[in-house]
């Protein structure tokens, strides 16, 4: 499997870390391009640079890097995750707006009739925001917002985190421990 990750610049960006390492810990071939203001995010938030994420993945690429693979509808991936997907990022998407690697990605992904799936985290959300998601959703793209669950009772924000990536790997068909489904919860 190849999978396209994108990680953009909205609070969060520990959901396409987390993605990464699963996606390599299952041997999945990864293609990543993070956006500029990820890239500060990135620091603030993990503590760690923009490089040791792109040390996770298969093949790094720069946001603007116009001569990638991935730029290309002939090269074939399995799907496209953005991850987490700032406002700017999915009003991009939806519009066909694509200024750098990875709207452009995105509507190659679009095009070809992959799986796109975005995991907008932003709160609250506006009508632009909605009917961006409500357009984009027309089109079959699949739109997982940051919104862990807590029927598995998450004990800290790793579980939150390993929710939302399993739900995200969940429409890949990709197996994975993460979290206990719904079928493995006793309520009493």
């Amino acid at each position: 499997m190849r999978l396209i990750v994108a990680i953009t610049g909205a609070s969060g960006v520990v959901y396409g870390k987390r993605l990464l390492e699963t996606l390599r810990d299952k041997s999945v071939e990864t293609h990543l391009v993070i956006s500029r203001t990820a890239e500060r995010i990135i620091e603030h938030e993990l503590g760690v640079t923009k490089k040791a994420l792109g040390r996770i993945a298969n093949h790094d690429y720069e946001v603007n890097d116009w001569n990638s693979a991935i730029a290309s509808g002939s090269f074939g991936t399995d799907g496209m995750v953005i991850a987490p997907c700032s406002m700017k990022t999915l009003a991009g998407v939806a519009s066909g707006y694509s200024d750098n690697l990875i709207l452009r990605a995105a509507d190659v992904t679009l095009k070809e009739k992959r799986r796109l799936i975005l995991v907008p985290r932003e709160t609250p959300l506006n009508v632009i925001h909605l009917k961006n998601m409500l357009d984009l959703a027309k089109q079959g793209v699949l739109i997982v917002p940051a919104m862990p669950a807590y029927y598995h009772k998450p004990k800290n924000i790793e579980d939150m985190v390993n929710y939302v990536v399993g739900r995200v790997l969940d429409l890949f068909e990709i197996g994975h421990t993460l979290y206990k489904g719904w079928k493995e919860i006793q309520i009493t």
